[in-house]
């Protein structure tokens, strides 16, 4: 419990940080959903309360899928080596897709989306710790809002891809090769 408020203190004081520079220098931006003009904008202000609130709801989540496959009452002291890989990750992943986006490039960002659902059979991306890596990593250029909700699309349908599509595919494929090796004998 410390180690989450220690994590949502630390962002909150950086999403409150960037909102008042913002404030101070030029004003704090809105966004348009889906960035067309005739939907409504949202303020980046609304960071300042969802931010902490999903930090400390996915936190709670990561420590909550660690006690239970740890099968014991007290969480872990430590976290997994898994669990920082996935947040860092994509983290990383945001800033990129991020500074694509702010640079006028937008069909990279498309195809970093349509790599990261390939990557989601492969790789469980769905995960908590990587949707809080994500919209922290798109936070300075988007807000936290448009972020949460792409962010939160993207974990569904991998989601769907890692726990329902990846099983499919390897039930296929391992059927062809029982088939293949009853045709060998």
């Amino acid at each position: 419990m410390k180690t989450r408020l220690y994590f949502s203190a630390v962002v909150t004081l950086g999403i409150l940080s960037l909102l008042l520079w913002n404030h101070f220098n030029g004003g704090v931006p809105s966004h348009h959903i889906l960035a067309r003009e005739d939907l409504p904008e949202i303020s980046n202000w609304w960071g300042a309360v969802l931010l902490p609130l999903l930090t400390l709801f996915l936190s709670y989540r990561v420590e909550k899928r660690l006690t239970k496959q740890n099968n014991v009452q007290s969480p872990r002291t430590n976290l997994p080596k898994s669990v920082i890989l996935g947040f860092f990750i994509a983290l990383l992943f945001g800033i990129t897709l991020s500074s694509f986006f702010s640079f006028g490039n937008t069909e990279v960002p498309g195809y970093m989306l349509m790599g990261a659902l390939v990557t989601a059979l492969f790789f469980p991306i769905y995960r908590a710790e990587c949707l809080l890596g994500f919209v922290i990593g798109m936070t300075y250029t988007f807000g936290a809002v448009l972020p949460t909700g792409i962010g939160s699309i993207l974990a569904l349908i991998g989601a769907v891809i890692h726990l329902g599509v990846r099983p499919l595919i390897l039930f296929v494929v391992s059927k062809a090769r029982n088939l293949a090796d009853y045709k060998a004998k």
